[in-house]
Parts: C-alpha cells; sequence; structure tokens
C-alpha cells in the first residue's frame, strides 16, 4: 500500500508537468500583465482581489512549484507593502500546509523508512525527543540552502506536528517574504520609495546575517561533528 501511494504520487506530478506543458499554466501565472483584472479588483473588492491572489498563489507554489518569490513581488505591487505581506504570507503558508499533507499521505510511509537510513538526515529531521523541530524549522526557512517547495512536501514524511510546521513556516518564512513585497512596493511608490526599499534592505541584511551565522554556527559545524564520529 505504501508504494502504492508512492507510485499514485509520481503520476500525479507527471500529468501536473504535462498539462502544465501542454497549456502553459506556470507561465500564466508568472506573468503580471495575465493578472491585471487583480489589479483592477482591488479598487473594487479589495478581499475578493486578495481571495484570489491567495488561492492562485498557493496553487501555484505547490501545483506548479513556482517560487513563492514572484507572487511576492506581485503582492507587493497589488497590495502595498504591509497588506501584500500578509496577503502573500497567508498565501504560501496555506499552500506550505498542503503540500505538507501531501507529503504526509502520499511520501511517509514509503520515504521515511529511506531517509531514517542516512545518519545526517535523520539527525537533523526524526529527533525523537522532538526538541530540535522548531530550530531546524528556523534554520531552513532563514539560510538559502532548503528550496522551500522540496521542503513542504520533505516535512511531510517526518514526525513534526501539523500545527508546528504550520505555525512556524508562517513566522520564520514572513522575514523574507517582507523583502520582496516591501521592496517592490518601495519601487512602485514614488512617494515613499526611499523608506520602503531602505526597510527591505534592513530586512536583507538581518535575515542574511542570521542565515550566515546559523549556517556557519549549525549547519557546517553539525557537518563536521558528523564527519568526526
Amino acid at each position: 500500500m505504501k508504494n502504492k501511494k508512492l507510485w499514485i504520487f509520481i503520476g500525479i506530478i507527471v500529468l501536473i508537468l504535462v498539462l502544465n506543458y501542454i497549456f502553459g499554466w506556470s507561465s500564466y501565472l508568472s506573468d503580471m500583465d495575465n493578472l491585471r483584472f487583480l489589479e483592477e479588483m482591488v479598487q473594487e473588492n479589495l478581499m475578493l482581489a486578495a481571495a484570489i491572489y491567495m488561492v492562485l498563489t498557493a496553487v501555484g507554489c505547490v501545483v506548479l512549484a513556482l517560487p513563492g518569490v514572484t507572487f511576492a513581488i506581485i503582492a507587493g505591487l497589488l497590495f502595498g507593502p504591509v497588506l501584500g505581506t500578509v496577503f502573500c504570507s497567508l498565501a504560501t503558508t496555506i499552500g506550505a500546509m498542503f503540500a505538507f499533507l501531501a507529503g504526509r499521505f502520499f511520501l511517509k510511509d514509503s520515504v521515511k523508512p529511506m531517509v531514517m537510513k542516512n545518519k545526517y538526515l535523520k539527525k537533523w529531521l526524526f529527533d525523537e525527543s522532538g526538541t530540535n523541530e522548531i530550530f531546524v524549522l528556523m534554520i531552513t526557512r532563514l539560510v538559502p540552502l532548503f528550496p522551500y517547495n522540496l521542503q513542504n512536501f520533505a516535512y511531510g514524511i517526518t514526525d513534526i506536528r501539523f500545527s508546528t510546521y504550520s505555525i512556524c513556516s508562517l513566522f520564520f518564512m514572513l522575514p523574507g517574504t517582507a523583502i520582496y513585497t516591501v521592496g517592490t512596493a518601495g519601487l512602485a511608490d514614488k512617494e515613499n520609495r526611499i523608506l520602503y526599499i531602505g526597510i527591505a534592505i534592513v530586512l536583507a541584511i538581518a535575515v542574511m546575517g542570521i542565515g550566515a551565522f546559523l549556517k556557519k554556527r549549525y549547519v557546517q559545524k553539525g557537518t563536521l561533528e558528523d564527519g568526526k564520529e
């Protein structure tokens, strides 16, 4: 049964790739010119525009594996720095939650036993005490070594609780999202350009600094320590 789920998952991925190649969904969603209707809708019905944006973002990130940066930029242009950050964060988190559930349902039974054989992955992803879960989420969300789209499915095979994963993902992805939404809003807003771009730069420096520290302090150190064993 576990292998059956894995093959079903692979089949779904292949089907999506084929349909995407035929119909060009990813290029459509990633092209701002094709989303002009949302720009007009923001003025008429903000909440409806936000709802449509979040659905498109969640689908684009999970089903079509489009980078969240694309939708963060769109959010900054459509909704501004504050609402853009809020809507994009909620949408990408919802997408991450669905990917997590898909990974847990389709992949955990078949992939987890294989992953457990690798001592490095076992150490980072399957801490029996459960004390490292939040810390590992923080590292993988802040250090740009781990693609978000793959992370979302990969966490599904771990034993981390869905609620912990969801809340921490929202919190730790927020700074990176804000960098793009605030920065993009700054480029589009002449009056507040310096302020918004300044905030984006400060956030980028902070995130890169924290990411570099975590990478040096824990990722590299952990690898070296494992190599000595």
